[in-house]
């Protein structure tokens, strides 16, 4: 009696878990075609000509195609400079902040460290208030950082979020390893570069995809801070398309929509060209990320 009984029991079980299946994958085949479907679009747009954009009637084929958006991208020598920029920008910045981020994270990860309690609350503290645009940006010109690469990368090397996920990571690390490497004469910069570094690549490696990500996407810095096109990122070249292909359909006259149409597929063609390093690069981070960010943001 009991086995004719656990049957139907475990056939409805078996049913359940069966539509809960179908249910979450159809939520994830919505999900995938409501962010490849824009994805799409605006691929192609990039290689659509001026008249199938001018149309604009198509979503996942235009009526002709053509290379001109790219040829004008790459033919334009301020791109290179920005692009160059960019990946000098995000490369330094994601080495900085991570390095320094780690520096500060080691200590306060020990509670032996006198003070701790206060160095975490003000770490806290930054985390929900900021000085203000105004100060901010008085503070970066008393620095003498206005018009200097150097603006990209000394303001953002410090996160008390990376902090945090970073410190909770160290934890995770046996102190008997630590002990060990001192008994052998290692000092605190030995055991950890030598040690705690290698051990926490998972981490790391979460933290420099989060501020690569941001340092590649990042115009506002320029925009506030920077005078000089020369330190253009990309970015920031595609705000500046962006508001003169605007400017230019405001005149109404019929030479604006050329303008604006030919200043679009431009548009297209340079989005096209900032995302590719992150989708590249993005596959090799991936494996570390969801460890890094689990270990880092869960406590013992």
């Amino acid at each position: 009696m009991t086995s004719k009984k656990a049957a139907p029991k475990q056939s409805r079980v078996k049913h359940g878990s069966r539509t809960f299946n179908i249910i979450n994958a159809t939520i994830l085949l919505i999900f995938t075609v409501i962010i490849i479907v824009p994805m799409w679009n605006i691929l192609i747009s990039s290689f659509a000509t001026s008249d199938a954009l001018s149309n604009g009637n198509f979503i996942f084929w235009p009526k002709s195609l053509s290379l001109d958006n790219y040829r004008a991208v790459f033919q334009d020598s301020g791109i290179w400079q920005s692009f160059f920029i960019s990946v000098l920008k995000t490369a330094v910045g994601v080495v900085a902040h991570t390095l320094f981020c780690a520096i500060v994270a080691y200590p306060l990860s020990k509670r032996s460290l006198k003070g701790r309690k206060l160095y975490s609350a003000m770490g806290i503290v930054t985390m929900f208030f900021s000085g203000g645009m105004i100060p901010t940006y008085l503070l970066i010109k008393s620095l003498g950082l206005l018009d200097s690469f150097w603006v990209y990368i000394i303001p953002a090397l410090f996160s008390y979020y990376d902090v945090v996920i970073l410190m909770n990571f160290f934890r995770q690390v046996p102190e008997s390893l630590e002990e060990s490497a001192r008994i052998d004469g290692a000092s605190d910069w030995r055991v950890f570069f030598s040690i705690i570094l290698p051990l926490s690549k998972p981490s790391l490696a979460t933290i420099a995809l989060f501020h690569g990500v941001w340092q590649w996407n990042d115009f506002m810095t320029t925009k506030l801070y920077v005078t000089n096109e020369s330190l253009y990122p990309l970015q920031m070249r595609l705000y500046n398309l962006i508001v003169q292909s605007q400017a230019a359909s405001t005149t109404g006259l019929k030479a604006a929509v050329a303008i604006n149409t030919t200043s679009r597929g431009v548009q297209l063609a340079t989005i096209m060209i900032t995302i590719v390093p992150i989708l590249i690069l993005y596959p090799f981070v991936q494996r570390y990320f969801v460890s890094g960010t689990m270990l880092g943001a869960v406590k013992e």
